[in-house]
């Protein structure tokens, strides 16, 4: 069985706005790649629409611009999801208040796999509210554990992950806080 896309945007439209990012920000895509830690050729095929890149490439090459991932996304008519290797999440909805971006996810981790994260941008947030499941999520050093009603949250400005304990599939939110960078 092959594995599902990352989103379910059209790769074409996610290159463009990577690439009109890119340039709003005057950086070459040698550099965006070489911050991001991918290779040149990898980001100039995901900005031709000729690769459809895993989830944990999109979250470092939108942290290396400052911008929260649904800034390359669809605008969301319907709830996007987004699948990682051990986690899938709808974006449900995005706002903005005072010079900070949000981004509201429904979250799903089954048990067993685990999900790693690359570092977002410079003062981001991760606040999870566990609903089933247990669940252990925030840096790889110092990881967290959620259960049922529990919250927990860090800076996600470093390495990351999610991981499910036990049989149980966890089921969260997720509310990512980006501040706006001037």
């Amino acid at each position: 069985m092959e594995p599902l896309p990352a989103f379910d945007t059209d790769p074409r439209a996610v290159g463009d706005r990577l690439r009109r990012l890119r340039q709003e920000r005057g950086v070459s895509l040698a550099e965006l790649a070489d911050r991001a830690g991918i290779g040149k050729d990898a980001l100039s095929g995901v900005e031709n629409g000729a690769h459809s890149p895993a989830l944990a490439t999109l979250w470092a090459i939108t942290a290396q611009l400052g911008v929260p991932i649904g800034a390359i996304l669809d605008p969301p008519p319907e709830p996007q999801i987004m699948r990682g290797t051990a986690m899938e999440a709808e974006l449900l909805e995005v706002f903005e208040d005072d010079h900070v971006i949000y981004e509201l996810y429904r979250v799903r981790v089954p048990p067993g796999l685990t999900q790693t994260s690359p570092a977002h941008h410079e003062g981001v947030t991760e606040h999870v509210t566990v609903f089933t499941g247990t669940l252990s999520a925030g840096p790889i050093k110092e990881p967290l554990t959620a259960g049922p009603g529990d919250h927990i949250s860090w800076r996600s400005d470093v390495l990351h992950g999610y991981r499910a304990h036990g049989p149980d599939l966890v089921r969260a939110t997720l509310l990512m806080r980006y501040p706006v960078k001037p």
